[in-house]
C-alpha cells in the first residue's frame, strides 16, 4: 500500500472515484498476459482455422480490443479513458492459446485495467469459440507484465516469477506483427 492509504475511499470509508484532475498528462502504456488451457486437438483446430464457429483468434481480436475500450463500463472505479491503441496478439502452444494485449494512451492515469481487461475478455471468447470442442478449456495466468508512464514510472514483472505451474515465457514482441515461433 502507498503512503497515501487506501485511495479508493473517502473519510467516512465509502468508495470514490480518484480525482486524477491534477496529476500530469503522459504517454502511457501496459501489457498484460494470459492463457487459455486446452486439449492439444483443439489447439490444432485453431491452428487450422477448423473450428466450427469460425476465426477464433479473429474473433478475440476484436473482442479485446472492444473489452479495452468498455473497461470504465465494466470496473467501477476505473475512468474512462481515450485509448490511443489496443493490440491484441496470440501465441499457439501445444496445449494452450497464450493471448498478449498491449494498451497505449495519452493520459492522467495508466491503461493497465484495459490491458487486463483486454486480456480477460479475449481468454472469454477463445473459451465460448471453442467450448463445443473442448469443456475443458481453462483460463489462467492473466497478469500485468509492463505499465510505463506516470509518477510511478516504469514496472516489469520478473519473468522468471511464478503465475502457476507455468511461467509465461516472454516471448512475445509487443507488436501487431505476426512472426514465424507460433505468435499470430
Amino acid at each position: 500500500m502507498s503512503d497515501r492509504g487506501l485511495t479508493h475511499f473517502d473519510p467516512l470509508g465509502r468508495a470514490r472515484m480518484v480525482d486524477v484532475t491534477p496529476k500530469e498528462v503522459t504517454h502511457r502504456r501496459a501489457i498484460a498476459r494470459g492463457r487459455v488451457h486446452m486439449t492439444p486437438e483443439t489447439a490444432s483446430l485453431v491452428a487450422r482455422g477448423a473450428i466450427s464457429k469460425g476465426d477464433v483468434l479473429a474473433v478475440a481480436r476484436v473482442a479485446g480490443i472492444q473489452a479495452a475500450k468498455r473497461t470504465s463500463d465494466l470496473i467501477p472505479l476505473c475512468h474512462p479513458l481515450m485509448i490511443g491503441g489496443v493490440y491484441v496478439n496470440f501465441r499457439i502452444g501445444d496445449d494452450y492459446i497464450e493471448i498478449e494485449t498491449q494498451v497505449e494512451t495519452v493520459d492522467r492515469t495508466g491503461v493497465e485495467m484495459e490491458a487486463l481487461t483486454a486480456c480477460s475478455v479475449a481468454a472469454l471468447t477463445i473459451y465460448d469459440m471453442c467450448k463445443s470442442s473442448d469443456r475443458s478449456m481453462t483460463i489462467g495466468e492473466i497478469a500485468l507484465w509492463e505499465k510505463t508512464g506516470g509518477r510511478s514510472g516504469t514496472y516489469r514483472r520478473d519473468p522468471d516469477a511464478s503465475l502457476g505451474e507455468d511461467v509465461l515465457d516472454g516471448s512475445f514482441t509487443g507488436s501487431n506483427e505476426s512472426t514465424e515461433n507460433g505468435e499470430v
